[in-house]
Parts: C-alpha cells; sequence; structure tokens
C-alpha cells in the first residue's frame, strides 16, 4: 500500500522529497515540536495512528515512541492551504523532545521588544 494517489497529489514537498510537520497536542493546542515526513511516513502515520516520521540525520523512519515509550497517539491530521505542511494533533505519552523537555519550544524562549 502507498499514500492515497489525491492526497500525494496536494503534497507540495521540499528538494529533498519532504515536508516539515507541525505537532500539537491535541486537547490543549500546546505546540510540541516539528518533524520531517515523506510520503511513506504519512502513510504509515495515516494507517496506523502511530506519528511516524523521516529523520534527516539517521536517513530512515522512527516512530515516536518506539525506542523512548513517548509515544505520539495520532488524533487527527490535515494539510495547510498550500499542501506544503502536515499538522498532526496527537495524544503525546511523555516527553515530546529529544532533551526530555515537554516540548523542543520552551527550552530558549527570545524575548520580542517591539512594541505592539
Amino acid at each position: 500500500m502507498s499514500l492515497d494517489p489525491k492526497v500525494a497529489a496536494r503534497l507540495r514537498r521540499n528538494g529533498d522529497g519532504l515536508v516539515p510537520a507541525i505537532v500539537q497536542q491535541h486537547d490543549t493546542g500546546e505546540v510540541l515540536m516539528l518533524a520531517w515526513m515523506d510520503d511513506e511516513a504519512l502513510h504509515r502515520t495515516l494507517t496506523t495512528g502511530r506519528a511516524t516520521y523521516w529523520s534527516r540525520s539517521r536517513g530512515e523512519y522512527w516512530v515516536k515512541g518506539d525506542t523512548s515509550g513517548h509515544v505520539q497517539h495520532v488524533k487527527s491530521v490535515a494539510l495547510d492551504c498550500d499542501g506544503d505542511t502536515v499538522l498532526l494533533r496527537v495524544d503525546q505519552v511523555g516527553a515530546a523532545c529529544h532533551t526530555g523537555d515537554r516540548t523542543c519550544f520552551d527550552a530558549d524562549p527570545l524575548e520580542v521588544s517591539a512594541a505592539p
């Protein structure tokens, strides 16, 4: 099996055949992480209900939580209006970040100094 051709036709991939996947906690809206998917990773995610990504550094697929136990149970998946970003709404078990933090975005907040 492979990704539904109608979905594949809507995807706008980068030069490496990937699309960014923003991962959000389904019930709170908390942004957890950003990862990368190709057609196969998206297909696996849609058919298994487990978040599956393409690791650019390792050059292989990884299912979130298989080694760490910090599983992402997928509740919904959506494409943005341009088809160049995927939004996964998940139920995150444990930390989402490889550093052990709840999210990948809470370790280094930047100061905004511009007046509204």
